[in-house]
């Protein structure tokens, strides 16, 4: 039986299967791939707790952290990401998202854009690939 904060959309569920250690496999921004990466390291990983996320490097400094909020009832998926430090503090970046046990994409755009409709990147668009560890 679903949780009332499902909303029928299969919320709690998808929260459940993001949570977790991801390491970064593939990383596109502004339709360049692999740029160099203001936001991440060679060895970063990102935890997702609750609906908070954190990227950091082990035994090193963090790099990003915020908040996000996920709708999996949208086609594609969506989720806005907010930072909570760095350039993008406080901004709203909407993006879609693909999950799987073991592998989770997004493409984020930048505040005041429209939400991305594709897995890929281009002029504003970032996107990220992780593997589950």
């Amino acid at each position: 039986m679903s949780k009332p904060e499902d909303a029928g959309n299969g919320l709690t569920a998808e929260l459940d299967k993001l949570q977790g250690q991801w390491r970064q496999v593939r990383f596109e921004e502004n339709g360049v791939v692999n740029p160099p990466d203001t936001h991440g390291a060679p060895e970063a990983i990102t935890t997702i707790t609750g609906t908070r996320f954190l990227v950091g490097v082990p035994d090193g400094p963090t790099l990003l952290e915020g908040s996000f909020t996920l709708d999996p009832a949208t086609v594609p998926k969506s989720i806005t990401w907010v930072d909570a430090i760095g350039e993008d503090a406080g901004k709203s970046l909407p993006a879609i998202y693909d999950l799987t046990d073991t592998q989770f994409v997004f493409v984020a755009a930048d505040e005041g854009m429209e939400r991305p409709a594709a897995f890929r990147s281009g002029p504003g668009l970032t996107l990220r690939g992780f593997l589950r560890l």
